[in-house]
Parts: C-alpha cells; sequence; structure tokens
C-alpha cells in the first residue's frame, strides 16, 4: 500500500479541485461551441468568419499558452481597473483564468462536433416545426436540441476526456489540484514517483468514472432511435 506521509488528504481536496474547475470549464466551453457552432452554419458572412477565426486561432495555439496568457496576461488589465477603486493588485484568481483558458479551448473543439451534428439534423424538421406554428426557440428546444445531444455526445464525451487531463496544466499557475498538490508533496517528501504514481492513478478512476457515465448518457439519449441496417 502506498505511504502517503499525511499527504492523502491534500489529495483528495486536489481532485475535488480537479473536477470542479473541469465541470466549470466544460460549461463555459459548452456554451462557446453552441455559440461557435450556431454562427459558423449561419447565413450572416460575418458570423461565419468570427466562427472560423475563433476555431481557427484557439486550436492554433497550444492549451498552455492559453492558460498562461488568461492568468498572467490579464493582470495588467486587472491592475489597471483595480487602481481606479483603490486595489491596485486585483488579480484574476487561478480557478477562474483555469475556467476560461481551458472552456475556451473546449468550445474550439466543440464547436466543430456541435457543427457537424446541427447539419447531420435533416432541414425538413425545422420546415416542418414552422408550418406548425413553432416559433424558432421552440424548434430549437423541442426538435433540434434533443437530436443535437444524441448525435454529438459521443465527440463531447472525448472531449470531456481531454480536459480532464488539461486541468494539470493549471498547476502552471498554481492552482491547487491534483498535479499541483502531488508537486508539493513530492518536494516535501523526496518521493516523486509514490506521489506522481498515485495522482495518474486517481486521473484513471475519475476517466473510468466518466466513461460509465457517459455509457449511461448515450444509451439514454438514443431511446426511442431505430438505426437503420445498410
Amino acid at each position: 500500500m502506498l505511504d502517503l506521509q499525511g499527504f492523502g488528504p491534500a489529495l483528495l481536496e486536489g481532485t475535488w479541485m480537479t473536477i470542479r474547475l473541469s465541470l466549470a470549464s466544460v460549461a463555459l466551453g459548452l456554451l462557446l461551441g453552441l455559440l461557435g457552432a450556431s454562427a459558423k452554419i449561419s447565413g450572416n458572412p460575418l458570423l461565419r468568419g468570427v466562427g472560423g477565426f475563433y476555431t481557427s486561432v484557439v486550436r492554433g495555439i497550444p492549451e498552455t499558452l492559453w492558460v498562461l496568457l488568461a492568468y498572467y496576461g490579464t493582470t495588467s488589465i486587472f491592475n489597471y481597473l483595480g487602481s481606479f477603486f483603490g486595489n491596485p493588485y486585483l488579480t484574476l484568481s487561478p480557478f477562474i483564468a483555469g475556467t476560461m483558458a481551458l472552456g475556451l479551448c473546449f468550445g474550439a473543439y466543440a464547436t466543430e462536433v456541435f457543427r457537424g451534428a446541427l447539419l447531420a439534423i435533416p432541414s425538413g424538421q425545422k420546415e416542418a416545426g414552422l408550418a406548425l406554428g413553432m416559433s424558432g426557440p421552440r424548434i430549437f428546444w423541442r426538435i433540434t436540441l434533443p437530436q443535437l445531444w444524441r448525435v454529438a455526445l459521443p465527440g463531447l464525451g472525448n472531449l470531456y476526456l481531454i480536459l480532464l487531463k488539461d486541468t494539470a496544466l493549471v498547476s502552471l499557475i498554481s492552482l491547487e489540484e491534483i498535479m499541483r498538490k502531488a508537486q508539493v508533496a513530492s518536494n516535501a517528501t523526496k518521493e516523486p514517483f509514490t506521489f506522481y504514481f498515485t495522482a495518474a492513478m486517481i486521473y484513471l478512476g475519475l476517466t473510468v468514472i466518466i466513461m460509465a457515465a457517459l455509457h449511461v448518457f448515450e444509451r439514454r439519449a438514443n431511446r426511442g432511435f431505430v438505426r437503420t441496417e445498410l
């Protein structure tokens, strides 16, 4: 049995922080992904350009740099704003900065997943909704969205698993998540293998749990759907 030398509670705290960070980031990313996908399939050239610019720029820069930019890049801005309120050392918290950076990256990839899912839904269904007198938001909520989740869920699930592991990048800005806790414990005990291996097992355990949950969600989303056999 691994000897955690009293650092077990700290690793549990780091695990909880990782879960919170991943959920906050995916919530932001899903919103950005829906907006980005809607923009990219819009009939407005300006919106399509904005959507394409967002996905190209964000996916073209490593997640590590986005985390650093979100934290350190906003320091001078917040210091400037804080000076007007008598607090020149106002900064963005590592949790918020990490959520912004990871959510931004998740949203860029989710945009393409949502775009593909939206294009997979027959346009005739929207036309049928309009013929029945349904409003645009109601058509989206009652017709498009249920099918959108069914088609997009496998891709979004894979992106969330990647996001979960990308939370380790936030240790660079001193957020007390799993990797940061493991690093502190490793430095204190001079047993890096013990704590990094423990961190690896925690990530693996979370991945198994999430994969099982995704399987349940996919089965639920596919209820009543009959796949055509070719």
